[in-house]
């Protein structure tokens, strides 16, 4: 095999390795090799990009270019560049062009081999130096357009999730995943698909089935077996919560609850936190609980140290979200396990044994469809908003924006990527039918310039009335700038938790449409249980009608937005003790069920699974 490839292979290795100065090294031989070729400059623009300097790695990208303009790797280096910038439109065009030219290069070296198969399906001793040096050589080629490949798809798909698009990102998470034959790696990609999946609308059986392949990726792993010691029912339950998210974010909105609200005459509580720490983190450790730090280390590890403080039933805050605790949960740490808020749907793991849900999410008493999980299902919402750890909320808008403006103000402050074309079309319906008003969108793609071109364009094309919308980039006053919002516009299928629950505190009131699928009903769980149904709609063209009603009836705006939050404040959605109670009913049966199990042998011991 020729020396220019094996340096590739090296440096590809060096790249999964984490090692971006023997990267350099080899694009040194690269260079002296052949001067006149992009592959030198190339690999040292890919070492320059994780060492994060992207003004030299987009320096050095350009140069392979101009040695070879149509150069793959030296593309994909610029494409990750924009990417780093937030140059939208620049990073999916080229990240996409390397991904589709490199499916092709791979599908031309299968044909090849195809056509010449019996040359490559003799034993290595029967065959000739000359073929066997073809072969290795193919292999190798193959190997770094799969490499390649990998890389265009994992990072263009953070880039199409963020521009709104993130059913053609979960199919590039999926691709990614078959690609790596590093089982953790691949388990990470495919849980983020199927994270992504949640966006857009699936049925629950399907949605089941694609989660049930996620345990495909512990098959070969042994989950902590337990001793034969009959367990006990009557006795102080040990209670542990799994998290990345004990810190700013929107989970930190519903945590509290749980470290502050618990029975602890019946329970005692420990946190095991898996992500970054900061001044959240430190409000929250001043409840009596314990707590355990797990970042950084191995799943394997965090498992062990979990398992060693013997707990009754462990809770795991994350499901397939960013930083995803599963597969810890894999291991099973704990004889009862449960997932719950941070997640709208099955986790698909067969050491999962309960899901935990409410009666307008997960109605009846049967379980249901698309859940490998039983439910536990709670009598109000399973989520319980305890607004000010992240952040003291300021006053609500007491004063309706239309009686100063004398027009209706829409707004959503959702993620942009839970707003499908269905929602758009929604929402174009409700302007045309209530003259004058206008739509404020705020998020994160409002913060950046290609993103809010691609917004617009993509609104554009759907006949919006331009003049009609207002676009606002993410703030950190983003709770003050709703009161410039009359009535908030709730996504689907995937509702809006915090972004609803923020919005009523506010005093703004939000139309939703109830779904099919548990997270399709989180919005109406959440209206229900702020004692406001009568915002929750059965079907789209109600959704339109009620938000059209609601923008022609000025007095009951004004009437929301003056009593909203007190009444929020009085609410099931906000009795966390209430709330406690409900879910420690919930624990205590699953608990129950775990005792009553019969008694089975148990061959193997802490120790030895490990």
């Amino acid at each position: 095999m020729d020396e220019r490839l094996n340096w590739l292979a090296l440096a590809d290795k060096f790249a999964s390795d984490g090692d971006p100065r023997a990267m350099r090294a080899c694009a040194r031989e690269l260079f002296e090799l052949n001067k006149n070729k992009a592959d030198g400059p190339a690999i040292m623009a890919e070492a320059a990009l994780y060492l994060g300097k992207l003004d030299e790695a987009e320096t050095l990208a350009r140069s392979a270019l101009e040695l070879e303009p149509h150069h793959l790797r030296g593309r994909l280096i610029l494409g990750a560049v924009a990417a780093e910038r937030f140059d939208l439109k620049e990073a999916l065009d080229l990240l996409n062009g390397v991904a589709e030219e490199a499916k092709k290069s791979i599908s031309t070296f299968d044909a090849f081999i195809q056509k010449n198969r019996l040359k490559f399906t003799f034993n290595r001793q029967e065959k000739t130096e000359e073929d066997l040096k073809l072969q290795n050589q193919i292999e190798t080629e193959i190997s770094l357009m799969q490499n390649l490949l990998f890389k265009a798809l994992s990072w263009v798909s953070n880039d199409l999730y963020l521009s709104g698009d993130p059913e053609t990102a979960a199919e590039a998470l999926y691709e990614a995943s078959e690609l790596t034959e590093d089982n953790e790696r691949a388990a990470e990609l495919y849980s983020k698909h199927l994270f992504l999946r949640n966006y857009r609308d699936l049925s629950p059986i399907y949605s089941k089935e694609l989660a049930k392949k996620y345990q495909g990726f512990y098959e070969s792993i042994t989950p902590y077996a337990y001793d034969n010691t009959k367990p006990v029912f009557d006795k102080k339950l040990r209670i542990g919560y799994l998290s990345p998210d004990f810190r700013q974010h929107a989970v930190a909105n519903f945590i509290l609850p749980f470290l502050r609200d618990f029975d602890a005459d019946k329970f005692s509580v420990t946190c095991y936190h898996t992500g970054k720490i900061d001044a959240v983190t430190d409000r929250l450790k001043r409840h009596h609980v314990s707590w355990k730090d797990l970042s950084g280390r191995t799943a394997r590890t965090s498992t062990r140290l979990i398992a060693e403080d013997h707990l009754d039933i462990l809770i795991d805050l994350s499901g397939h979200s960013q930083g995803s605790c599963l597969p810890i949960m894999a291991y099973k740490p704990a004889p009862v396990q449960i997932s719950a808020i941070g997640y709208t749907a099955t986790t698909g793991l067969t050491a999962m044994d309960y899901f935990l849900s409410d009666a307008t999410c997960l109605p009846g008493q049967e379980e249901p469809a698309g859940f490998t999980e039983k439910i536990l299902r709670v009598d109000h919402c399973h989520l319980c908003y305890a607004p000010g750890v992240v952040r003291d909320m300021p006053a609500a808008g007491i004063q309706a924006p239309m009686l100063r403006n004398d027009y209706i103000t829409y707004g959503s402050f959702n993620n942009f990527a839970k707003v499908s074309d269905d929602v758009l079309y929604l929402w174009r319906a409700v302007l045309e039918q209530v003259p004058e008003s206008i739509l404020v969108i705020k998020n994160k793609i409002c913060s950046i310039t290609s993103g809010r071109e691609i917004l617009m364009e993509r609104l554009q094309k759907l006949s919006f009335p331009l003049d009609r919308i207002e676009l606002r980039p993410y703030s950190p006053d983003y709770l003050e700038q709703y009161r410039d919002i009359d009535v908030a516009l709730d996504t689907f299928p995937y509702n809006g938790g915090l972004t609803t629950c923020e919005a009523l505190c506010m005093g703004v009131p939000v139309v939703t449409l109830r779904g099919r699928s548990h997270g399709a009903r989180l919005g109406a769980s959440i209206l229900t249980n702020a004692d406001v149904g009568e915002l929750i709609a059965r079907n789209p063209m109600e959704y339109v009608k009620k938000a059209v009603q609601l923008g022609k009836r000025k007095e009951l705006i004004a009437g929301y937005h003056a009593g909203l939050r007190e009444h929020l404040l009085k609410s099931p959605l906000m009795d966390s003790r209430q709330y406690m109670r409900e879910i420690e009913k919930c624990y205590l049966e699953a608990w129950k069920a775990y005792c009553d199990r019969p008694q089975r042998k148990r061959k193997r011991q802490f120790k030895s699974s490990f």
